[in-house]
């Protein structure tokens, strides 16, 4: 206990130890009050971090930060800027905000916590699987008495996480993936490039999908002026929500279906829904209204409001990713060639029917989409796609997943996918079970590794201005935006990983449950969201 006390009072206010040596060098390492923390460089030169206090129990987490930007944005790109590249090393969830709580209470309990800041940011799977293998050994060298490894991550760093595990079984016992960004092959490609691809046709034909410049200088500017372009018609919606009014930007096609009467929140709303944007945002809930519109705002204003909310981020993040994704490949990856944009909205079109302003409306807008040129990848760089984000999603060790039911980021989807997968390979495994005890006349039924919690969106937080608009200073509800978790979700899911991870087996469901509703999550099989859109 005493040794515990001591490792918080150690870690509260910094986690630092200097500067990061020279790459391959020993860690620099430095022990106070119990708690020895250590600061190296790996074999690429990205900075790493590790800590582990007297009483280390032999477990350590190994954290994969999401993603950052692989070039700078200036402040005059707010609110996404200012941004500069950085690759400072992460030992834990919250710790990049300068919130240490997770870190703290993991290391008093007994836990090891390491965690690398790469050598390249954006998409960077191949680079930090490498960093991920040759953290392990660093941290079991420093502590030989490690004997399990728990990789946990979020958004991006899932990927980074599931890779590892998938390409190095032996070195990880157990995963946590938060706002899981692993996923198959291109499904996140086409969420993005549909969202931008909507936003061109109808808002402003000059935005860019894909076909950035090789040129790094050029490639950077072009992904700049993509942002600005988004930010820009994202505001003139906003400004014509109300009325209808559409940007000046408008394509000749937006232009028509402005003369036509069909108002710009409606085309807003169709952007979202061919791309499957949650129609819940953080500050929308869908349901309520301000004064003297709470009927009708929510079944013609919110829908529209929420994808305005949430295109800020899948606008912006469409147009770093795609382009680092060709940077990659060498071409372009996005293809909506053959997609049916029809299909994609069938279901919509009668739920939102009001919002989109009604069916005639809904078949004007799909014509427009049909008259804009599409977008074609280049077959080789698609190609290359698997070997960078490709994962077979297996889960293989015992896994815990968190995720929000309406991520706009890293949409629910990824996670349904991953618990529908898992539903297969038990199923198979199932099945392999009971053919072996024909024989052997003893059933072993094969073991749960997965345990789903989800973040479920709220029916009701919503707040509203005087003016009647969405109050955006308000908290998020919950559910809602990208990894918005508590210390106590992480928390609750580290200890949920480590007790599988030594006993071998998550608890029975009850016990799930209740530590899942302590912290404002649910355990709950029978709960499932869509899919993708573009695997239906």
């Amino acid at each position: 206990r005493l040794v515990s006390v001591a490792a918080v009072a150690a870690l509260a206010g910094t986690v630092v130890v200097g500067a990061p040596s020279a790459a391959n060098a020993a860690p620099q390492c430095a022990t106070a009050n119990f708690v020895t923390q250590c600061a190296g460089a790996g074999a690429d030169g990205a900075p790493y971090m590790m800590i582990a206090a007297a009483n280390f129990n032999g477990t350590v987490f190994i954290w994969s930060h999401g993603i950052r930007p692989a070039i700078n944005i200036p402040a005059t790109l707010a609110p996404v800027g200012p941004y500069t590249i950085t690759n400072a090393a992460e030992p834990g969830p919250l710790a990049s905000a300068g919130d240490l709580s997770v870190v703290n209470a993991l290391v008093a309990a007994g836990y090891g916590v390491a965690g690398s800041g790469y050598s390249r940011q954006s998409l960077n799977v191949t680079e930090a699987l490498a960093a991920n293998v040759e953290l392990i050994s660093t941290f079991k060298k420093k502590f030989p008495t490690t004997t399990k490894v728990i990789a946990w991550g979020n958004s991006l760093g899932t990927m980074h996480s599931q890779k590892l595990v998938e390409t190095n079984p032996d070195l990880v016992d157990g995963l946590v993936l938060a706002c899981p960004a692993a996923n198959p092959s291109n499904a996140m490609i086409s969420y993005f490039g549909d969202a931008l691809y909507g936003f061109k046709a109808f808002f402003d034909p000059s935005i860019k999908v894909g076909g950035y410049s090789t040129d790094p200088a050029t490639r950077q500017a072009e992904q700049l002026a993509n942002i600005g372009k988004v930010l820009t018609v994202l505001g003139k919606l906003s400004a014509g929500l109300s009325s209808g009014a559409w940007p000046d930007t408008a394509s000749p096609a937006g232009k028509a279906l402005a003369a036509a009467g069909i108002p710009s929140r409606s085309a807003l709303l169709l952007v979202g829904a061919m791309a499957g944007i949650p129609t819940r945002s953080k500050h929308v809930d869908g349901t309520s209204g301000p004064t003297g519109a709470a009927e009708t705002y929510p079944l013609a204003v919110a829908p529209a409001v929420a994808i305005l909310e949430n295109m800020g981020t899948v606008g912006v993040a469409g147009s770093l990713l795609l382009a680092d994704g060709e940077l990659l490949t060498g071409g372009k990856v996005f293809d909506n060639s053959k997609t049916d944009y029809a299909a994609r909205v069938a279901a919509d079109r009668d739920i939102y029917s009001f919002a989109f302003s009604g069916n005639s409306a809904v078949d004007a807008m799909l014509g427009a989409l049909a008259a804009t040129p599409r977008e074609t990848a280049d077959a080789a760089a698609l190609a290359k796609v698997p070997s960078l984000i490709g994962l077979k999603g297996e889960i293989t060790k015992p896994t815990v997943m968190i995720a929000a039911e309406s991520d706009e980021y890293t949409p629910a989807s990824i996670a349904q996918w991953y618990v529908d997968s898992y539903g297969d390979q038990f199923a198979k495994a199932k099945e392999a079970a009971m053919a072996a005890a024909k024989s052997s006349r003893n059933y072993q039924a094969p073991v749960n590794k997965l345990v789903m919690l989800w973040a479920k969106t709220a029916p009701k937080y919503s707040k509203f201005t005087a003016a009647g608009s969405p109050d955006l200073s308000a908290t998020p509800g919950a559910g809602t935006g990208h990894c918005l978790y508590t210390s106590a979700q992480w928390l609750a899911a580290a200890k949920m990983i480590a007790n599988a991870v030594n006993t071998g087996k998550f608890p029975n469901q009850g016990p799930i449950t209740t530590a899942a509703k302590k912290v404002g999550l649910s355990y709950d099989k029978k709960f499932r969201v869509p899919t993708f859109k573009s695997l239906a």
